[in-house]
This record gives C-alpha cells, structure tokens and sequence, in this order.
C-alpha cells in the first residue's frame, strides 16, 4: 500500500501544475477598494483608479529641474500618473516614505494569480509567506533571465555554502514592456513541520505562470531569500511586497487557500469482459472473464490491449461535505457514476463535479476500448476548490506523459524561417484561419501574417511554432506558436469607409493576395496584394534588439476614404508620449510616419485606424 501512495503521489505531483494553474475555481479577489487587507504603512501605498507608466521613461534616470527666468521651476512630467477611484494598488515610494505592505492574513499552500505594472527601469517583489521572494522588476528585452529578472525566485546574501541560496532564473524571459499589465500566477506549497517543530519537506514554488508562459516547474526553495519578514520559516506568513526599490502597481489580485485531500477508495473490485463492445450495455451484459478486488484504478487488469471492458465498484470515502470535481483521462469510452448519478461519460475523457456528504459513496467507472490504434490508459484525479488533486489510479495505468507524442518543433536557425499553416486564432478552432504564414526570426521574435485579409494577427518572443498538430499522424494542417503570446485582431486591415460609422468588413471580398518577395540578404518578406485597384506592400521588421517590430505599409493609388487598422481592443487610450495603449494596457501602438490615427468605437470594442495615402505608414507594436 505504501508503494501504491508513493507511485500515486508522484503521478499527482506532476500533473499539479497544469490542473492547478487552468482552473479558477474557488479563487477569492484580495479586493483594491481600500488597503484594509494591510497591516498600516509610511504612505507610499495608495488606492487610485487606473495607472498610466511612460515606457520611454526610466524611472530612475529623470531629467533636472529647468528653471525659467522669473524663478519659476519647471519639472519634468512625471512618468507615473494616475486617476482617482479603485481597484488599483500603486506604491510610489520617496525618501521618507518607502515602506513594505504586508498583509493582515496569512497563507501556507496558496495559488494566486496578479496582473503587474512595472515602469521602466523599476524593481520590487512579491514574498510568499513574507519569506520566499517572487522577482518584479523591468526585464523587457533581456535574452537571458537570471534570478534577478522578473518572475525570477530570489537568492539571499549568505556566505556560507552551507546557508546560502543561489536563487532560480526563469525558464525563459516572459517579461512584457514597462508600462503594461503582466499577468502572474504562482502556486505554492510551504514548508512542512512535524509536531516538534522541525521541517520535514522545503518550500516549492510548484508552477509559476507570467504572460501565459510557464517559467518555474517544481523549484525547491530550502531557505528564505533575501530581505525577507523574519529570517525564519514557518506553516503559516503573509504576503508581503517590497516597498522601498521603486514604483509598482498591481490590479485583480485572486488567491485561494489550497490543502491536502485525504479522499480515497475502499472496498474497490472489477469485472473484466472481453469484445469489441461499442456501448456501455453490451460490456455489461457480456460474460466475466475475471474479476476481483484491487487498491486503484487501472486499465492493467484488462489483461489485453484491446477489445475489452472494464467494470469497477467502490467506495469513495469523502472527507468533508463539500462539491468535488472529476477529470478522467483514458483510452476508449467512459463512464463515472456516484451514488449512482452520471458525473459524465465520453470519448477518451470527462470531467464533472458532484457535491457529496462526509462519508462513503457508491462509486462506479466503466471504461471499454475496441480500437486497437489508442493507447491504453486510466486516470481519474478528484478535488475541491481548494485542495490539491488526488490520483485514484495506479502509476503504471497512466504514467506521466504516456498520452504525450514526441513534440515537432521548429526553430530558425541563422536565417529567418517561414512556414504555411492554419491558425487557430487565440486557440479558438472555431475561429481557424487558414491562409497563415509564420515568420520566425533568429533573434527568438516572430510573427503570423494572415495572407488571406493581408493583416499581422500574431507576435510573440521565444521559441518558434510547435508543428506536431500539423505533421504528426493525420494531421489537421495547424501549429501552435510558442513563447510569450499576443494575439492582434483578425478580419481585413485595410477598407474603405464611406462614413466614420461603418464597420470595416468581416470577410476579404475586395482582397487579393499576390504572394511576397523575399529581402536577399535578411530573408524577410513583404507581402503584396491587392485592394479595390490599390497596389498593396506590407512589411513587418524587428529593431535592431528584437525587442519590437515596425511594420510599414505602402498603398498605391488607394481609394478615397481608405483607412488601415492598426489595432482593436476594449480600450484604447493615447498616452501623454504619443503612443496608444490598447487593451487596456497589453500592447502598445507607436506610429513613427505622421499621419494621425483615429480611436472609434466599433461595437463592444475599439478600434486605432489610419487614414490612408500614398504616404508609407510606418508604426511600431510594442508587447
């Protein structure tokens, strides 16, 4: 029994952080209406409304006070502004007032997820339990990551080997531009103690998410970081963000509070029928061919690999009232009754929730597999909102990655790559484009052009594009790029609008495509089509440190009244610098060419779009 919860802790152990990190069940908001959640401070930490940060700006590199000639003093702008109201939580630390926050709760396991913003050239951080600090600081644009850039898990100052930490560098930079809300989500687990007091297990950063990348995978940490509350470790601390390195702003805080779940089966058995069963009913009204009982689910006792079904009763010993969610992966058809009542069924998975009373429950899972190409596996997690998931299955039903296929990566090697596929725009099959091209770039910054609307749809950093779904078996002619990932707009960029309220069109009637040309020396392509008689050339470029791309569009001969979109957001808002934030601070617009762009509304979103002459537009994307 003890080898069965060893092989069952590890199979959870590894699944934890995907399952963790995709659901927001049972997630509570630390609310910005007022600082209440935290212990008093010098002043630095106030509530506002909304924040604005001037990327150009570094924070600490400020020009000098101009004076005029009748002795009045003209200060510089200040690259940090904000509005009044809440939901906001700015620290704008001086001299005299530079203090941390901590909060008047504490936490042992906790995932949580934050958005950050960071000015230019700014640093602070995020300690868990006040102990184990989680890096925030302006780490746009740096190819490697250390422990020091954001997301990174800080080292502490200790000389002797023996007590010291070297901290853990991100897996990869995922860091956006200064001035734009980054989305973090860690999840935690802290140190163990026995009755005595003393530690049993080091604290983990299970899985670190920012900007949708993970970056952190199962890290130890064996002791505090530096600076931290109290130089000790504890089961329970507080949050705790640095207050006196520089500015910082932080909006839609959500945490829950994560514990064990001692949930488990009793008086497990099964019945095996061999066939090539194609409904629930023939497996069970086929004949036995074994049966008996067993500790864990598994699809071994099957004794074949393939043609056959499997039967198993139980009880599920519930800890707590309390809802309880399934997820059941395996090869073939299913099946997951309690108390008699369907949880869910079908092909090769299922998930479902029942709420359930302290004590036992009549559980029953049926799995039966007729085709001989899937691969052989069961396995069946079980959680509340706030726990962490139990595996009820034995390690060798579904070992960790035994449903995962050799993945077919593609990287540009020393010369810019382009590949054909579709694009499951945002991730969403219902929206496949299927005219894409990806660009991928040495420097690790790429983007998809969609030649069918002649519009950039796509930019990230970071690894290339995973082909696996477009090579691997059938395939169903997509990839997936890879890194840190901003999604544009879709549809046409170009139009005609005979009035300042028509919709630019959702279809690329008007649209034309005549391939592109490649550069002979870089490689990189400008793609040329054609618009209601207009000779279209569009090219998108990386600046010399791949931190942007400028994209120029040239329009020969355009009708009047034609306009290039440029962006679409819920917000869109010109900044104090020029730019255009669009939404809501994720991305930002910069156009270099001198035309002057439009904010409209379109529906429930906005959009930035550019009069159009045969004037280059040029403008650069910031992410």
């Amino acid at each position: 029994m003890n080898s069965m919860r060893i092989a069952l802790s590890a199979v959870m152990y590894l699944a934890l952080s995907a399952f963790l990190c995709a659901q927001d069940r049972g997630m509570k908001p630390l609310l910005f209406d007022d600082l209440s959640s935290f212990q008093s401070q010098s002043g630095n930490w106030q509530i506002v409304g909304d924040v604005t940060m001037d990327p150009t700006v570094d924070i600490h590199a400020q020009p000098p006070v101009e004076k005029k000639k009748k002795k009045k003093s003209q200060s510089h702008p200040d690259p940090i502004t904000s509005v009044s109201g809440t939901g906001v939580l700015l620290n704008k630390p001086d001299d005299s007032h530079k203090s941390h926050l901590v909060t008047n709760w504490e936490h042992g396991d906790i995932a949580l997820e934050v958005e950050v913003m960071i000015p230019r050239g700014s640093n602070s951080g995020l300690y868990l339990q006040g102990r184990y600090e989680v890096q925030l600081c302006d780490s746009w644009g740096v190819k490697t990551a250390r422990f020091s850039d954001i997301g990174g898990i800080y080292r502490n100052w200790e000389q002797n080997p023996e007590t010291s930490y070297m901290g853990k560098a991100p897996l990869i930079n995922a860091a956006k531009a200064p001035g734009l809300w980054q989305k973090l989500e860690v999840v935690f687990k802290a140190p163990r103690f026995d009755e005595s007091g003393k530690k049993t297990a080091n604290a983990r950063v299970i899985s670190t998410i920012l900007n949708g990348v993970k970056i952190h995978d199962n890290v130890e940490i064996p002791r505090p970081t530096g600076g931290p509350l109290v130089n000790d470790e504890v089961p329970m601390g507080p949050i705790m963000i640095q207050g006196d390195h520089g500015p910082v702003a932080f909006r839609n805080f959500k945490y829950k509070l994560i514990g064990d779940l001692d949930i488990r089966l009793e008086d497990l058995t099964y019945e095996v029928h061999h066939g090539p069963f194609e409904t629930e009913s023939e497996v069970k009204e086929s004949a036995v061919v074994k049966s008996g009982g067993i500790h864990a689910l598994t699809y071994e006792v099957a004794g074949k690999d393939n043609q056959y079904g499997i039967v198993f009763n139980g009880k599920l010993m519930a800890p707590r009232s309390d809802e309880y969610f399934f997820d059941m992966v395996y090869g073939g058809l299913g099946s997951l009754r309690i108390d008699g009542k369907s949880v869910g069924d079908g092909w090769r998975g299922l998930s479902g929730s029942a709420p359930l009373e302290e004590g036992p429950h009549a559980i029953e899972v049926v799995l039966f597999k007729a085709q001989s190409w899937l691969q052989n596996s069961l396995s069946l997690f079980v959680s509340t909102a706030n726990s962490y998931p139990v595996a009820l299955h034995t390690f060798g039903s579904a070992p960790p990655g035994s449903n995962l296929v050799p993945p077919i990566l593609i990287e540009p090697a020393s010369e810019v790559k382009l590949l054909r596929a579709f694009l499951d725009f945002k991730g969403d099959r219902s929206q496949r484009l299927t005219h894409t091209i990806g660009v991928g770039e040495p420097d690790r910054i790429h983007y998809i052009y969609d030649l069918n609307a002649g519009n950039l749809v796509c930019v990230w950093k970071g690894d290339f594009v995973d082909a696996t779904p477009m090579w691997h078996d059938r395939g169903d002619g997509s990839f997936r790029p890879l890194g840190m990932l901003q999604y544009l707009f879709s549809g046409p960029s170009l139009a005609v609008l005979n009035s300042p309220e028509q919709a630019f069109p959702s279809s690329s009637a008007d649209f034309k495509s005549k391939g592109y040309t490649l550069d002979y020396d870089t490689q990189r392509p400008t793609f040329l089509y054609e618009y209601k008689g207009a000779e279209v050339s569009d090219k998108v470029v990386p600046d010399g440190e791949a931190k942007y791309f400028t994209r120029e569009v040239i329009v020969a001969n355009p009708s009047a009244n034609t306009y290039l979109k440029v962006a679409e957001g819920g917000k869109i808002e010109q900044l104090p610098n020029g730019w255009y934030a669009v939404d809501d601070k994720q991305y930002f617009i910069s156009v270099s060419s001198g035309q002057v762009p439009v904010i409209r509304r379109a529906g429930d979103l906005q959009e930035l779009i550019v009069p159009v002459d045969t004037t280059p537009i040029q403008y650069s994307l910031t992410w």
